[in-house]
């Protein structure tokens, strides 16, 4: 994974964020997740280019075409009042090759460059179709949300997804299964029980949850959904993160026990005092224990601004 990193980001980052990052709270540019469905864990490494060029094994043939013809369309080229933030994922499931894949972060346009940028992207991919179908099915949901990215999965045609992401505002949990719901290939009353137990049996999804939507060649509506959830919002710290995502795993047939490890490892503290664990996911798409943690590290001491009583 260290090896397929591009050569600046083993620069020393330093004690404060010069360009602080949309990724994290604190300014840091990056994430480490896990997906625990499979034989074996899938480890990813997200991050922000922060304006740094990425080159990937394989630019320019078939595997980066797709994302060549749709970068423009996040750029003030094609009209947009600023260049999208760029991210970058390398996700690794041994003994599998490594994938690569690309995000443009949308959350700083106003809606409406953002609803064009999309749309234009995705006729650009030749999935405009698609597309329609579903924002036209997840205009018919209640309560508000925002698109906020739109991802490329650097891979081959057959497996390749093209991935759209909704911030809820203030949304229960029969919100977001709704929003899910949207996609072909999805199990409301797996998912229904899954957002439950992460939420201890509250009704309501939190703070910000996220909705994915995933592209497929091919196929004329969303393939596949998934919803994610963030833990600090919805419990008192890791440890009661950790026990409900542990009974999650556990329920999908996943063995919990090198997700209680990592968590342990990564955390600064003890679990009763820290909040590493930002964020779980939760798909239904024809495999079982497919759920990924998203840790986030407190890099950078940020203070908090004082409160005015006044």
């Amino acid at each position: 994974m260290r090896a397929a990193l591009p050569r600046w980001a083993h620069d020393r980052i330093g004690l404060v964020p010069a360009h602080p990052s949309y990724v994290a709270e604190d300014g840091f540019p990056a994430e480490m997740s896990v997906n625990w469905s499979g034989g074996e864990p899938e480890l990813r490494i997200l991050f922000d280019s922060l304006g740094h060029d990425v080159v990937w094994p394989g630019d320019g043939g078939p595997v980066t075409r797709r994302l060549d013809r749709v970068h423009e369309t996040f750029t003030p080229r094609a009209g947009r009042p600023s260049p999208a933030p760029v991210w970058h994922s390398i996700a690794w499931r041994p003994p599998s090759r490594i994938v690569h894949k690309t995000y443009f972060g949308l959350y700083a346009w106003p809606h409406a460059h953002r609803e064009a940028a999309v749309a234009e992207a995705m006729d650009r991919l030749g999935m405009s179709a698609a597309w329609d179908d579903a924002r036209r099915r997840v205009e018919t949901v209640g309560g508000e949300r925002e698109i906020e990215f739109f991802a490329v999965d650097l891979a081959d045609e057959a497996d390749a997804r093209v991935k759209i992401y909704y911030r809820n505002h203030d949304a229960g949990l029969a919100e977001v299964n709704d929003v899910a719901s949207v996609a072909l290939s999805h199990d409301a009353a797996a998912a229904s029980a899954a957002y439950r137990t992460l939420t201890g049996g509250r009704p309501e999804a939190g703070e910000a949850a996220l909705s994915c939507l995933a592209f497929r060649s091919g196929v004329d509506r969303a393939a596949e959904s998934t919803t994610y959830l963030r833990l600090p919002d919805l419990t008192s710290s890791d440890e009661e993160a950790v026990e409900r995502t542990a009974e999650l795993l556990h329920r999908e047939g996943v063995d919990p026990g090198r997700f209680r490890l990592l968590t342990a490892a990564l955390a600064p503290g003890p679990l009763s005092g820290t909040r590493v664990l930002e964020l779980v996911s939760y798909r239904t798409a024809g495999r079982r224990g497919d759920v990924t943690t998203y840790f986030r590290f407190p890099v950078y001491d940020r203070a908090l601004a004082p409160v005015d009583l006044g």
